[in-house]
């Protein structure tokens, strides 16, 4: 117990030390199976005996578990991006749909990791739920193909979230582009999701997404921070708190760490005078 203590302990002082560009390997992983995992976000056991969630960087499965508002929101936003036909009689039917191809995406992380992985972290905060306590990070799968990559091959997850640069050299916007290529071809061979689309829906259905979302962002109903936070630290959910920052800005700014002072920000796509102005009323930068 003493020494799992002490290696928990060491894993955190690295958390603390390890900048935002430096990527730690930990070979010999294992997955912890559980009922609350999907395919992007699941539980492992390094081979020095510490546990920790990983959230993966860049892939996007379909919510398997819908427990609020925010998983449905997020569960309709998905729908949408795979152009899964959302007419109201079928409503149900899509979700059910929908729901099915997050366990075959979680059904095809356990597969892939059986054996053991490669994980790749900086200890970055990936916020999520309070019970489990994700970090960022990248799989090296046994044979050293990206799991994130593989998701996306085979249509079992969008290419959607935070993005940086990866283990074997590529820099953040090269990885970006390595996904969204992957998804272009598993679209165009009708890949897991992409074999659903409605081709004549899809451009209206994101349309309304981006539309709801703006409006949604604008005049959001979540609880605004009850205190200035941490631009560097803060988690995506805890930003996706600040009144007109949803989750693709919220998402950018975690990008675009860190922050030697506040008008950095502006150096973040989408973020001009305006938006700046409002996020300099919630956030600092922690000396």
């Amino acid at each position: 117990m003493l020494i799992r203590l002490v290696v928990l302990h060491i894993c955190l002082l690295l958390s603390l030390s390890a900048d935002a560009g430096e990527l730690l390997s930990f070979e010999g992983a294992r997955l912890i199976p559980t009922d609350w995992a999907d395919g992007d976000s699941f539980e492992v056991e390094l081979a020095n005996g510490a546990r920790h969630t990983i959230r993966l960087y860049g892939a996007d499965t379909v919510e398997l578990h819908v427990t609020d508002n925010t998983d449905a929101r997020r569960l309709r936003a998905q729908r949408r991006y795979f152009g899964i036909t959302h007419h109201s009689e079928l409503v149900p039917e899509n979700i059910a749909l929908a729901k099915s191809l997050g366990a075959q995406a979680k059904a095809t992380v356990q597969e892939l990791l059986a054996e053991p992985f490669t994980v790749h972290t900086s200890f970055a905060d990936g916020g999520g739920d309070g019970r489990y306590k994700r970090i960022y990070g990248f799989i090296s799968l046994a044979d050293g193909r990206d799991l994130a990559t593989v998701l996306v091959e085979r249509g079992l997850a969008r290419a959607f979230g935070v993005y940086r640069s990866s283990p074997d050299g590529l820099s953040r916007d090269d990885y970006r582009d390595h996904l969204k290529d992957a998804e272009l071809c598993a679209a165009a061979e009708g890949a897991g999701a992409w074999a659903y689309t409605d081709w004549e829906a899809i451009r209206d259905q994101r349309a309304e997404q981006r539309q709801e979302q703006a409006q949604l962002d604008a005049a959001t109903g979540r609880a605004p921070p009850t205190e200035m936070l941490d631009v560097n630290t803060a988690a995506r959910d805890e930003l996706m708190r600040i009144p007109g920052i949803g989750e693709h800005f919220a998402n950018l700014i975690i990008e675009h760490r860190p922050y030697d002072e506040l008008d950095a920000l502006l150096r973040v796509p989408g973020i001009g005078p305006k938006r700046f102005a409002n996020l300099r009323e919630w956030v600092r930068v922690e000396r």
